[in-house]
C-alpha cells in the first residue's frame, strides 16, 4: 500500500512537470532540461550508437506497431479465448495515438529536426514512439506475461518488453527528432494509460459474469 501511495505521489509530481513543459513549449519556452541536453545528441551524430538507434527506433513506428498488433490480437485471442483481452489491446493503443495527436496539436511544438525516413514529422511534444509503444508493449508484457509458466519467465519477458519501450523511446532522443521533455513525457503519460488499461482489465477479471477461460492469478 505505502509503495501505491509512493507511486501515485510521484506520478503526481511527473503530471505537473508535464503540465508546466507543455505551458513552456506553447508559449514558444525551451524547458530546462532540454538546455544543457542538447550537446550530448551533437556528439553522438555520426556514430555508431546512431546508426544502431536508427534501428531500433523503428520498432516503434508504424509501419511495424500496425502489422505486430494485427498479430497480438490473433495471439490474445488464441491464448485466452475471449475477445476483451484483443478488444482493450487494440483500444488502448487507438486512444494513446489520438491522445497523443491531440496534445500535440495543443503545444504544436517543432521538432529538433525533420527525419522522414524515421517517421518524424509534424509536432514533437509528446514523443509518439516513447507513448504508443509503452501500451502497446507493456500491455503485451502483461497478457502474455501471464501465460508463460514460471516467475522466472515471466520476469524475464515482461524486462525485456520494458528495455525495448525504453530504447526506443531513447532513440529519438538520440536521433535528433525529440526534445528530451517529449520522451520523458511520452513515457509518463504512456504509462499512466497503460496502468489504467490493467485496472480495467482487473475489473473485468472481477467481474462474476465474465465469459472465457479465466486467466492466471
Amino acid at each position: 500500500m505505502r509503495n501505491n501511495k509512493i507511486g501515485i505521489i510521484f506520478l503526481s509530481i511527473l503530471l505537473v512537470v508535464i503540465g508546466i513543459w507543455s505551458i513552456q513549449v506553447k508559449v514558444g519556452i525551451v524547458p530546462f532540461t532540454d538546455r544543457p541536453t542538447r550537446e550530448l545528441v551533437d556528439k553522438l551524430s555520426n556514430t555508431v550508437i546512431f546508426d544502431l538507434f536508427r534501428y531500433i527506433t523503428e520498432l516503434g513506428s508504424s509501419s511495424f506497431l500496425i502489422p505486430f498488433v494485427i498479430v497480438m490480437v490473433f495471439v490474445l485471442l488464441l491464448l485466452y479465448k475471449h475477445w476483451f483481452q484483443a478488444l482493450l489491446f487494440v483500444s488502448a493503443i487507438g486512444l494513446t495515438h489520438f491522445l497523443n495527436v491531440a496534445i500535440k496539436l495543443i503545444t504544436t511544438r517543432e521538432r529538433p529536426s525533420i527525419l522522414v525516413e524515421a517517421h518524424a514529422e509534424g509536432y514533437s511534444f509528446p514523443s509518439g514512439h516513447s507513448m504508443i509503444p509503452m501500451v502497446c508493449y507493456g500491455l503485451v508484457a502483461y497478457f502474455i506475461g501471464r501465460k508463460l509458466p514460471t516467475n522466472t519467465s515471466q520476469i524475464v519477458f515482461q524486462s525485456g518488453c520494458g528495455l525495448l519501450v525504453l530504447l526506443i523511446g531513447i532513440s529519438r532522443y538520440v536521433i535528433n527528432v525529440h526534445y528530451l521533455t517529449d520522451v520523458i513525457a511520452g513515457f509518463t503519460l504512456g504509462f499512466i494509460l497503460l496502468m489504467g488499461s490493467v485496472y480495467i482489465y482487473r475489473k473485468f477479471e472481477q467481474s462474476p459474469t465474465r465469459g472465457g477461460e479465466k486467466s492466471n492469478p
